[in-house]
């Protein structure tokens, strides 16, 4: 994660081109924790009973989990079709001019100049020093794992809201382990984050979103299920920061693209899965039919429908980290920060409008909170009492969430 975004702007792309990768990336990001949150509410047994309660529904995350890293893992296709363009350019026959040589070097190698300009002193990252990226790999694997248990108590929104408040925890990690001096301004938009989190958290306790075995939206006071819910989501976080602070500090320190980074944690990943699944099945799966390999097995292949969905959750992510890095490395960080949050909001509304949950005002006023301070602390927003120079020289990449 590069500390000044600026630094790595693309040449301009035409608007029709940055339209279609927005539009891409919102709707394949709402497509992936509304296809999260569908394959949840899928019946898997006793589903011709006529009580709800004695339904049993999917409840596998490590098997979601499973799936973000092969759609992480899909990644490598785009990657490697890249350097194969690459390669086939460079094989080109050139006029004969060497002016014209070096014209047709200098359009092929574009791309590659530009970052050249940022990492030219940095090693490339190859061989066994590639292994680095398991670290943050294996805080991806146990942040996913852990949310997709809260997203089974609590709404997609809900769960996409809370995510938010990894801005929280990175900026303290950044603090404390990257030496990066935070500013008074940038101390009071955690705090708005803070402070929106709470509120967000609060509205799914106090009123509590409708459940797959119920018929009706959910009418208790108190939801410990949820509170439970958005203990584990808030937990999570704080391995995703673990995971984006560890990534900057390998990407400061080593040349590699974003593309290739994404590929190799989705390899890792995979690897790690299919490793945990065994060890989680005999250590938990008496206890916690969620970790049950044998169970989970039958759940996801037995239903057409869990895999089908499967299956698109792994092409959402492919496509909505494509569409991020792209948007990161043509218009710019900023600005996918910008959409994540929008994609947020567009979650929230598809869940209102499918009926998985209600209405809430303390809802409305946590998120809006909660983004408010993320737009100031990213520099989306500017605080009117801050100089321009002072926010200059605090100018970062925007502390992302990947989906993934």
């Amino acid at each position: 994660m590069p500390s000044n975004p600026s630094s790595l702007s693309a040449s301009p792309i035409g608007k029709s081109t940055t339209l279609i990768l927005v539009a891409g990336m919102l709707i394949s990001g709402v497509c992936n924790t509304i296809l999260n949150k569908f394959q949840d509410m899928q019946c898997v047994d006793n589903c011709d009973d006529p009580d709800p309660k004695k339904r049993a529904y999917f409840e596998q995350p490590i098997w979601q989990t499973l799936n973000m890293f092969v759609g992480e893992f899909a990644v490598w296709s785009v990657y490697l079709y890249q350097k194969y363009q690459h390669k086939q350019a460079k094989f080109v026959a050139a006029p004969p001019s060497a002016v014209n040589q070096l014209d047709a070097a200098a359009i092929v190698d574009d791309v590659d100049q530009r970052i050249a300009k940022v990492e030219d002193d940095l090693p490339e990252l190859k061989g066994w020093k590639a292994l680095l990226f398991w670290i943050p790999t294996l805080c991806d694997l146990t942040a996913t794992t852990v949310m997709n248990v809260g997203l089974i108590l609590t709404s997609a929104s809900i769960y996409q809201m809370l995510r938010g408040a990894v801005v929280i925890f990175t900026g303290l990690f950044s603090y404390l382990f990257l030496n990066r001096r935070l500013r008074a301004f940038e101390w009071t938009s955690l705090v708005m984050v803070v402070v929106g989190v709470g509120i967000v958290g609060l509205s799914s306790v106090l009123f509590p979103q409708k459940k797959p075995d119920e018929t009706v939206l959910g009418s208790d006071s108190f939801d410990y299920s949820s509170l439970l819910g958005v203990c584990l989501v808030l937990g999570a976080q704080l391995f995703t920061a673990s995971q984006f602070v560890i990534e900057e500090k390998i990407l400061v320190r080593y040349k590699v693209t974003p593309l290739k980074a994404v590929g190799l944690e989705g390899s890792f990943g995979l690897i790690s899965v299919l490793a945990a699944m065994p060890i989680l099945h005999v250590l938990l799966a008496k206890t916690h039919p969620s970790f049950d390999i044998v169970q989970g097995y039958h759940d996801f292949f037995d239903h057409a429908l869990v895999w089908q969905t499967g299956l698109a959750i792994s092409v959402s992510i492919a496509f909505f980290n494509w569409f991020g890095l792209s948007i990161t490395s043509t218009v710019s960080a900023t600005a996918r920060s910008t959409i994540d949050a929008c994609r947020t909001l567009f979650i929230w509304m598809v869940s209102l409008s499918l009926g998985w949950e209600h209405f809430s005002w303390i809802q409305v006023i946590g998120f809006a909170t909660m983004v408010t301070g993320t737009f100031y602390f990213n520099g989306v927003l500017k605080w009117p009492f801050v100089p321009e120079e002072q926010e200059a020289e605090t100018e970062r990449a925007p502390l992302l969430s990947r989906d993934e």
